[in-house]
């Protein structure tokens, strides 16, 4: 398990009680609904986030359906119930603007979800000086940005949120980014919200300045979807799958020591051939989830005269 990365606190709880090991300041809630399963880790002591590899914190994963065979009537109960989580990590009483932030790189679909939920929200900041008369009092003052990657715009993201924050003052600031998962079932249909921020690239080893409330002096409230899993994850799960009936089985580390598969495979990672419709599919319901969220009442209908 040395060789697979997952940016699911979920997925690293579980590898732990694999292996049957205790891990003593994690607490584990089952809030799951008949249409979706929702459980809850908060990690409680630095001892359980040193082992777990992820800051103290509230980590809360929605497992949902296949989202591409869905009808509307569970798509929208899907998106209420994204909603409720999000509001779970809000605080009740949201005056100043909230920041949007859309991490990615728009050009690579398995890492453009950030900019596609953009795309997809009620933005307000601007009407309440410019328009009023649109906007009635269950809008929320929301204002977003898709920052790109430091490889085309040569800025840190991390600069670029800490600057336009500085300008806008937002009460919160909710991220969302692409993940890595360790399973390939949780590949755009799994979806984790926290309060501990982000550091960008993490879902590809390509670790940037987190963007959290010690860099930014606001609460962040980093939301994913795991679109890429290693090819070393495959690997281990395809020869685990092969050997599974043989009586004697070498270990997949020692199947890689032993030269037989080359330790290159661990620098690739891989998504699905569909995954253009399955991030726009998962950047719908994340966006709506913020949408619900964050505007009071408001119907799909609201959503799409803002939106379209």
């Amino acid at each position: 398990m040395n060789y697979t990365r997952t940016d699911l606190a979920l997925e690293t709880h579980e590898s732990f009680t694999e292996n049957a090991e205790q891990l003593q300041g994690v607490k584990v809630v089952d809030k799951s609904t008949k249409d979706a399963k929702i459980t809850h880790v908060i990690i409680e002591t630095d001892n359980a986030a040193q082992k777990m590899g992820k800051p103290i914190g509230n980590y809360i994963t929605l497992q949902l359906p296949d989202l591409r065979y869905i009808d509307k009537k569970l798509y929208a109960k899907i998106c209420k119930q994204v909603s409720d989580e999000i509001k779970v990590l809000i605080e009740d009483d949201i005056e100043k603007p909230i920041l949007v932030v859309g991490l990615g790189n728009r050009a690579i679909t398995s890492d453009s979800l950030g900019p596609e939920v953009v795309d997809r929200l009620i933005i307000t900041r601007h009407l309440f000086s410019h328009a009023p008369e649109m906007l009635s009092a269950n809008y929320a003052s929301v204002c977003a940005i898709a920052p790109g990657v430091l490889g085309i715009t040569g800025i840190e993201t991390e600069e670029v949120v800490s600057a336009v924050c500085e300008k806008v003052k937002p009460c919160v600031v909710i991220v969302v980014d692409a993940l890595a998962a360790r399973s390939i079932d949780r590949i755009t249909n799994t979806i984790q919200i926290c309060d501990t921020g982000i550091c960008p690239g993490a879902g590809v080893g390509n670790n940037r300045r987190e963007i959290s409330e010690k860099t930014l002096g606001v609460p962040v409230i980093a939301i994913g979807v795991p679109t890429v899993v290693d090819a070393a994850t495959i690997a281990e799960d395809t020869l685990s799958l092969a050997f599974s009936d043989l009586a004697e089985k070498l270990p997949f580390d020692e199947i890689l020591h032993s030269g037989k598969i080359s330790k290159e495979i661990l620098n690739f990672t891989t998504t699905p051939k569909e995954i253009d419709i399955l991030i726009k599919k998962a950047a719908e319901v994340v966006a709506n989830g913020i949408n619900f969220a964050l505007h009071d009442n408001i119907t799909f209908e609201d959503i799409d005269i803002f939106v379209n």
